[in-house]
């Protein structure tokens, strides 16, 4: 049988072209001015974008579910319902805990001058492949026990896990279809491996501390942890990768922000907020009506796929002033970045040590930093997930 395509995968078709899917939001700022809620007949699925009601959506999990269809299927954390939703989290939030978070900012800060010492005297990088991927990738997967030598196929797999579609047609859903099922069975079985290993020899490691976990007295069966490993893969390094590198953006748009950041590196925590807000690295989420709902008098019916836009959100006049200015010091910056409710990002903990770890390290070693002159931006073809497919840079070394 032929899969159908699924509401929310393609991109939108006001977003017809690579620049505006390289800056998608004055198109996503109209939609919210014109069209708060509208239904989109091409994509089958309903666009909120107000941060009011991408707000109260995200917190209303009871009326709006996180399950959902998806091209290769498995259950984790971010598409679960309560209670099981609650069991797991508290069961794996201790990995993320200020304690933990504390215990890794060496780790983070050694291996960020790592990657920057192969790099100084060139005067140029690749922002993405020498420092924004290889960061979290290493970080998740020596947090998962992944042996050294297996972190490169570990950043193929993630690359591949999230890749999106970029056009319209069922032939290239499909496509994408089947590489999501080749990389899903490929992870599958390594993480099957490495819990063989576990039970014969349990480590300090993320995946021995789950086979060794129960939740209401029963332990959790090897598809639960295949499935939290691979949402830890995915959710911790692409969403990271992509907001290290959407910071180096800002800084090289508007290079003045180099200097204010190195005269009061107090600020690198309130910068990093910023970038999240300013350039979200997920764009929107999607949500499922467990029942029928009224928003802004459209009518919702139970099952329709509801997708909540936070870049839009997040640029919302009625809740941010001057949204479409990034201001470094912005406060309070309650942006949607990291979602709401329930379902707020585990890792969030993480991905701001990681990026405020990355930027005290730039901008201690590097300055002057510039995109290399005459590159044209690729934006990835990732539906939700807002980064670009490199971003080469200039600098001179401190």
């Amino acid at each position: 049988m032929k899969k159908q395509i699924t509401a929310g995968t393609f991109f939108m078709k006001e977003l017809d072209s690579p620049e505006k899917r390289l800056f998608p939001f004055s198109v996503l700022n109209e939609l919210r001015e014109s069209t708060p809620v509208r239904y989109d007949e091409n994509r089958q699925c309903w666009d909120v974008f107000l941060y009011e009601d991408v707000d109260a959506i995200l917190r209303n999990h009871d009326l709006f579910s996180s399950e959902r269809k998806r091209t290769v299927e498995h259950d984790d954390i971010l598409t679960m319902d309560p209670p099981r939703h609650n069991h797991m989290r508290n069961l794996v939030s201790k990995a993320f805990s200020p304690k933990a978070m504390q215990n890794q900012e060496t780790k983070i800060r050694e291996l960020a001058n790592d990657l920057l010492s192969q790099v100084l005297d060139q005067g140029h990088m690749n922002m993405i492949h020498d420092l924004a991927a290889p960061l979290p990738v290493i970080i998740i997967a020596e947090m998962l026990g992944v042996p050294k030598e297996d972190r490169l196929i570990f950043k193929e797999w993630s690359d591949t896990v999230i890749k999106g579609v970029s056009g319209y047609s069922q032939e290239e859903y499909e496509a994408v279809a089947a590489e999501h099922e080749r990389v899903n069975q490929e992870l599958t079985q390594y993480f099957l491996s490495m819990m063989a290993k576990r039970r014969q020899e349990p480590q300090a490691d993320l995946i021995t501390s789950l086979l060794h976990a129960e939740i209401d007295g029963e332990k959790l069966t090897d598809k639960e942890i295949v499935d939290f490993c691979i949402l830890l893969l995915v959710a911790g390094n692409e969403t990271t990768t992509n907001l290290i590198t959407h910071g180096i953006r800002v800084l090289t748009e508007q290079p003045e922000l180099q200097s204010t950041l190195k005269q009061d590196p107090a600020l690198i925590p309130s910068f990093v907020e910023e970038t999240l807000r300013y350039y979200s690295p997920v764009l929107g989420q999607a949500r499922i009506a467990k029942q029928d709902a009224e928003i802004r008098g459209q009518q919702i019916r139970q099952g329709d796929t509801v997708t909540v836009w936070l870049a839009a959100a997040n640029r919302d006049p009625r809740k941010f002033a001057k949204p479409d200015r990034f201001k470094v010091d912005r406060s309070p910056n309650p942006h949607l970045s990291f979602g709401k409710g329930i379902h707020f990002c585990l890792g969030a903990p993480l991905a701001r040590l990681e990026a405020r770890i990355a930027f005290e390290t730039i901008l201690g070693r590097m300055a002057n930093l510039r995109l290399k002159e005459g590159t044209n931006l690729v934006i990835n073809p990732a539906p939700f997930l807002y980064g670009v497919h490199e971003y080469p840079i200039t600098f001179a070394r401190v």
